[in-house]
């Protein structure tokens, strides 16, 4: 299975739509990972990367409440933690700030998410 590598990492979810939120952290349990959040906001998102010292990766919206995701992935950056963008904006926005971000469009798959994330984690290894 594809993404067996998800099993027991502790995957922080940063999420504004509800039902996408939803379900993405139903798929990520039922492959055995261990969601953190979902977060709806940058500042609630913010807060879980400071109070949670375990974190294996992030799935990150861009677009939050109309705010923007970056000071999120920057944290992210910070604490050298892989994360993979969930976003419908386009490549050239995404990686403005992040130049070797993986994004996966919307509407995405959850098999190509899982092994977008399995893979940033594995490069951070």
């Amino acid at each position: 299975m594809a993404s067996e590598g998800l099993r027991n990492r502790r995957i922080l979810v940063v999420e504004d739509e509800f039902i996408i939120a939803a379900d993405l952290q139903h798929r990520l349990e039922r492959v055995g990972a261990v969601v953190i959040g979902p977060a709806s906001s940058v500042e609630r998102a913010l807060a879980l990367i400071a109070s949670e010292p375990d974190l294996d990766a992030a799935v990150l919206d861009m677009n939050l409440g109309g705010k923007m995701a970056y000071p999120v992935a920057d944290a992210l950056a910070d604490r050298r933690l892989p994360f993979v963008f969930a976003s419908g904006y386009g490549e050239a926005m995404l990686r403005e700030r992040h130049p070797n971000a993986v994004n996966c469009d919307k509407p995405y798959e959850f098999r190509a998410l899982a092994i977008a994330l399995e893979g940033v984690m594995s490069s951070y290894n």
